[in-house]
């Protein structure tokens, strides 16, 4: 019987790979790749020559019949990921787990991940943290799962890409309040930079600024006496601004609503009055 190596990938400068994980990208008889045209990259870097399969969210179902099907005949596999921890909010998990229920060895191979390496950044409380990965692009599962999230004490860490980050930053701000928070962009990379703040100067800063890179947030928890709601005056604001970004001022003030429990109709009044808009 084969066995599965669960192998961490630089998540930026290529100096970071392990030479273990060298040795074993070298040593298996095929590697398990979520996009093959980024990790033949890696492996030509390293002068290695391995047969590559796709391994990603549209296959994974079909790959990981077809993998462990070799593994059960005694070929060794490494399973990789574009950038950092394998199988951590990846596809790959399930093949993990269809190795487990067949008894298939799996074993690891640590190497770089934004999450801890962006936690240690921060400067938040550390002790505790949760890993909240990528907000939902639906509306409604987006607040569900921040809403959820208001009363959370543990540090909070999500990803986020450049085209999104504004928008999350201010539904951040609308549902938890003013939270400290650590913004890591390019970590290990030459423009690597964290930036610490808070929701509403971040939120400010991106307005001016267009993000460029990929995100890590680190978000400070709730204090046990925390508010985490904005005052009416903020989340009025808020709204005005979600009608900026070209939601009706009907559609603006139901979503800020919903995420502060202020009532839409007054929420709806004075951001018109603001915007200097009749009803």
């Amino acid at each position: 019987m084969g066995r599965l190596y669960v192998v961490g990938t630089p998540i930026g400068n290529l100096g970071d790979l392990s030479p273990r994980a060298a040795e074993v990208l070298e040593s298996v008889d095929f590697i398990a790749a979520e996009d093959t045209r980024v990790s033949v990259k890696l492996l030509n870097h390293l002068g290695i020559k391995k047969p590559l399969v796709s391994c990603h969210e549209h296959n994974i179902r079909e790959a990981s019949q077809s993998i462990t099907v070799r593994l059960l005949a005694g070929e060794d596999c490494a399973i990789v990921t574009d950038a950092g921890m394998p199988c951590i909010s990846d596809p790959g998990e399930q093949l993990v787990d269809a190795c487990h229920k067949l008894g298939i060895p799996v074993l690891s191979v640590p190497g770089p991940t934004a999450i801890a390496t962006a936690v240690a950044l921060s400067g938040l409380a550390t002790a505790r943290f949760t890993f909240e990965g990528f907000l939902s692009v639906n509306k409604s599962s987006r607040m569900e799962h921040l809403q959820s999230l208001k009363n959370e004490t543990r540090t909070m860490v999500f990803y986020e890409a450049p085209h999104k980050l504004l928008r999350t930053l201010e539904d951040l701000l609308a549902v938890l309040g003013d939270r400290e928070i650590a913004v890591c962009r390019e970590l290990t990379k030459l423009h690597e930079e964290t930036r610490r703040t808070t929701l509403s100067e971040a939120a400010a800063y991106y307005r001016d600024n267009a993000p460029r890179g990929e995100f890590v947030l680190v978000i400070a928890g709730a204090k046990p006496s925390e508010e985490p709601e904005l005052t009416f005056e903020e989340a009025a604001e808020l709204t005005r601004r979600r009608m900026e970004e070209g939601l009706s001022p009907t559609m603006a003030a139901k979503e800020v609503a919903r995420a502060t429990g202020y009532k839409k109709g007054d929420l709806y009044r004075a951001a018109l009055e603001a915007s200097g808009e009749e009803e």
